[in-house]
């Protein structure tokens, strides 16, 4: 069928089929060119044959030169727990049957060969993987349990499985998803202690065909018709539509992708607020009802079991005022305005940091750890960490807030709701980056937070379209975040050693916000780049794909992608509404901001456009961002907008000025960062292995740089409490994350307080615990804990707790644990016992740490489980505790 669609295509160009303005194109770059009616990348050409007609000759080159050599690690429960980082296993793969001798765990090979040049992988290559586990299953016949490399326990009792991760397909390097690929699990059926696993490698079906045509198959005429001089864009917008109608399930609620079923409360938030409110309405309010539990927003996915590791829920709010300023349903702001005040006042209480004006939790949408997490990073630490994207949000939704409560009458309120969203925009500077111009992706860290350069595409772009960068930032952001020749990575620089997803990825419907954070910076240089981003894939692939892998441009190679991404497919219908025609909503009108870049100069239409209880037929001829004239039903007006009770069906027509528009786009090549040190600390010294490309190494003490070495080890002076990381710097000056804070503290620094001396211990056989026992809370058994604590000293004081969670795996389910921690009746904070492994009731841990000033005599910390430390399965809301600890961290 490809080679029938490239002569339709070759016959189509050489008879003369495409317009005369064909050849002159409206985007080029090194790796591809958009024309009004094809995209040309290479040997690959898309082509509109008209407005319900797209041919693509695209095949993904993912499989054809794919290196012999694969890299791998074995890990026990799902965890990278076999070798530091760095020390892999290697293996060329020579024929169509390849096996590994009998590798023992924990032990590196003795050397790394080398794949002869020219030398590629063979289709649907057999690899077989053995290990030698009885090192492993001896310790726990003597000792009851094994002990890891970075000398973590894993108990007999919470030995899961053996998988294996790696670099090449169906091997995945995302550790915490190997438990649901159950072909990456090693297994011994004889019992002899040797594991092992057959994977096929290289699959010439592993999904990296698309579609060959398109052609328009269901009736979208009860939706807005597009017309303009580009055969391409016409086209691209009508698939959308067609897809937006496949996206919609029998009960009426979106489904996020081919590949996903279900509702998705950020999925679906951010597809509303870019066109779906404007076209399906009534679907995004069922779908957006659909998430919600106990009157509160459900937070549906994220690590350490969701809420409140990930945060970004409230996009829901947002999601649900866009419904609100389209439709102007009173009833539907009645219903969800007490959904939002609900959730809203528990995060106030869980996540906002009252010192930063930050919000805690998982950047919104970036919810796999590895992908955009140091690997040392545990739940704990991602819930404490506080990122651009997420704290946005939150900015937002007070905003959205203050406006509800004026339209409810709940005038108390709205001060308030402003206020808190001025704290968060003045905590955003924390994040800002002078030198670069942008903000960087987070603050993170354990009890001193630094904040980590790297760019974090969704965020940037939030902050300019929502107002939380003020006018001159949000033209620096535009101008200066960096952008590949594909499109906007999620992040960059990108981590080493993390296969795609987020990390070295673009994603259309991210990519959207970013052609409307540009419009609305004036910034025509990078739009018309984002435009070409998002018209290049889905003409080339025929489908609104999810991802796609940022150094190469092709949909094969992310760990997971979809077709027919909601998602996806609401950003590129975004391109017309939002952008192109600029129509935007507020609570009593709709305004007209057009922006049309001058290589898409001409005419074009938008015809049965609904606004409330009109319907517009909209003509627009021109370029530019200004608007020279504006008229409805043939009558000048003197502004672009157009009053809620407008009804009936009207013309709109609207000249632009031809006027020039200025702007840069960051255009950067793909980079990787230095590995992340590993640091360990003796006799006074820090240490570590040199990490590859890095040049020198920054030492941090409690979040502030206190040297630059190009040496593996740091003296340093001890005495009183410290926290120390290391950050790798490569030529370029390229900074790695920061390593795993190393904390020194001395011993008349820290009390640890046995939880089994406060209140009876837990009969449950757990082990691995210090003391002699362990606490069980939930919301039945032991609900308050009151801890005395004599303090000898004022200072500032830090406290935790060493608790276990196996009610679920790090990455997914719902079962973190919350509770509230109070000093003398005082609210100091929230405790967060995230999961830590499904069923690994042995796996110890520290929760988050709250730093506290505490004066010299006897206090009450208590812990204990209030309304709003509810988490989203509701049911359950467990963990042990093993000992509280208190750190003193300075003097007042």
């Amino acid at each position: 069928m490809k080679n029938s669609v490239s002569v339709i295509l070759s016959l189509l160009l050489s008879a003369g089929y495409v317009s005369a303005q064909s050849g002159k194109p409206i985007y080029t770059s090194d790796a591809y060119t958009i024309y009004p009616d094809r995209v040309v990348q290479g040997k690959y050409t898309a082509i509109a044959a008209s407005a319900t007609d797209l041919q693509s000759n695209y095949q993904s080159p993912a499989n054809l030169f794919k290196s012999p050599v694969v890299d791998f690690k074995f890990s026990i429960n799902g965890k990278d727990n076999e070798m530091p980082s760095g020390n892999d296993h290697h293996f060329i793969c020579s024929g169509s049957e390849n096996a590994t001798p009998l590798i023992r765990f924990g032990q590196p090979d003795a050397d790394k060969k080398i794949a002869p040049a020219g030398i590629y992988l063979k289709p649907s290559s057999q690899f077989k993987i053995r290990v030698d586990m009885r090192d492993v299953l001896g310790a726990f016949k003597t000792k009851s349990y094994y002990t890891c490399f970075n000398g973590d326990k894993i108990y007999k009792d919470d030995f899961k499985g053996l998988f294996v991760a790696g670099s090449t397909a169906p091997l995945i390097w995302d550790f915490n998803n190997l438990i649901n690929h159950p072909e990456l699990e090693l297994k011994d059926p004889d019992g002899d202690g040797i594991y092992e696993t057959t994977l096929i490698l290289n699959k010439p079906g592993d999904a990296n065909n698309t579609a060959s045509l398109w052609k328009l198959s269901k009736d979208i005429s009860a939706f807005p018709q597009y017309r303009s001089g580009y055969l391409l864009s016409d086209a691209i917008y009508n698939l959308a539509l067609e897809e937006m109608q496949n996206a919609v399930e029998p009960d009426s609620t979106f489904r996020t992708g081919k590949e996903w079923s279900g509702v998705w409360t950020r999925d679906i938030s951010y597809s509303i607020i870019l066109s779906m409110a404007v076209l399906q309405p009534k679907v995004a309010m069922y779908s957006l009802m659909k998430k919600v539990q106990n009157g509160r927003i459900i937070q549906d996915t994220g690590t350490g079991g969701a809420y409140p590791v990930s945060s970004d829920r409230m996009i829901w709010a947002v999601a649900a005022w866009e419904v609100y300023k389209v439709t102007g349903d009173r009833k539907w702001l009645e219903k969800v305005y007490p959904i939002i005040k609900k959730s809203a006042a528990d995060d106030a209480y869980n996540v906002y940091d009252r010192q930063t004006g930050l919000v805690r939790g998982e950047s919104s949408f970036l919810d796999w750890r590895e992908e955009t997490y140091a690997k040392w990073m545990q739940p704990a630490d991602i819930y404490e960490s506080e990122c651009l994207g997420t704290s946005v949000v939150h900015f937002q939704v007070n905003k959205v807030l203050a406006a509800m409560a004026g339209l409810m009458g709940d005038h108390k309120a709205v001060s308030g709701y402003l206020q808190q969203a001025d704290l968060i925009k003045k905590g955003l500077n924390s994040l800002w980056l002078p030198g670069k111009g942008y903000y960087g992706q987070y603050l993170y860290g354990r009890n001193n937070k630094i904040i980590s350069p790297r760019s974090e595409a969704l965020g940037e772009a939030l902050a300019v379209l929502f107002d939380a960068a003020d006018a001159g930032k949000q033209q620096s952001v535009v101008d200066n975040t960096p952008v590949n020749e594909f499109g906007i990575p999620c992040i960059y620089p990108q981590i080493p050693n993390i296969l795609p997803y987020h990390n070295n990825a673009v994603w259309p419907f991210v990519e959207s916000y970013w052609a409307m954070a540009s419009a609305k910076a004036g910034n025509e240089t990078s739009l018309l780049r984002a435009i070409a981003a998002i018209y290049r894939p889905a003409a080339l692939w025929l489908t609104n794909k999810e991802n796609f892998v940022a150094s190469d441009g092709d949909f094969a190679g992310t760990q997971i992608n979809s077709s027919n991404m909601l998602w996806s497919l609401s950003g590129n219908i975004a391109l017309v509404y939002k952008v192109l025609f600029g129509i935007h909503y507020s609570e009593n009108s709709l305004e007209f901001t057009p922006f049309v870049p001058k290589a898409l100069a001409g005419e074009r239409s938008l015809h049965h456009f609904k606004y409330r209880d009109a319907v517009l037929d909209i003509k627009m001829s021109g370029y530019g961002n200004q608007i020279k004239s504006i008229s409805l039903d043939g009558r000048n007006m003197s502004r672009a907008l157009l009053p809620a009770d407008l009804k009936g069906s009207h013309q709109v027509g609207i000249v632009l000025a031809n006027n020039t528009v200025s702007g840069k786009s960051n255009l950067v090549p793909g980079y990787t960062a230095p590995e992340t040190p590993v640091v360990t600390y003796a006799k006074k010294k820090l240490s570590w292995l040199k990490t590859k490309n890095a040049v020198s190494y920054r030492v941090i003490k409690n979040g502030q740089p206190i040297g630059l070495t190009k040496s593996s080890t740091f003296n340093i002076i001890a005495g009183k409490y410290a926290e120390y990381q290391v950050v790798a710097v490569d030529a370029k000056g390229v900074s790695s994350f920061a390593s795993e804070p190393v904390s020194v503290i001395p011993a008349t620094a820290q009390q640890i307080i046995e939880a089994e001396t406060i209140t009876g211990k837990s009969e449950l056989p757990y082990q691995g615990f210090t003391g002699c026992g362990f606490v069980e809370v939930s919301k039945t058994t032991i609900t308050k804990l009151d801890i005395p604590v004599n303090i000898v000293r004022t200072g500032t004081y830090i406290i935790d707790l060493r608790y276990a969670n196996g009610n679920g795996p790090i990455n997914t389910e719902n079962k973190c644990a919350i509770r509230t921690l109070t000093v003398d009746d005082s609210f100091a904070g929230t405790i967060v016992l995230p999961q830590r492994g499904k069923g690994e009731w042995s796996n110890w841990g520290y929760s988050n740490g709250i730093k506290l000033k505490l004066s010299k005599g006897k206090h009450i910390v208590s812990l204990y489980f209030k309304n709003a430390n509810e988490n989203m399965n509701i049911n359950i809301n467990q963990a042990m505790l093993d000992h509280f600890r208190l750190i003193r961290a300075g003097d007042n």
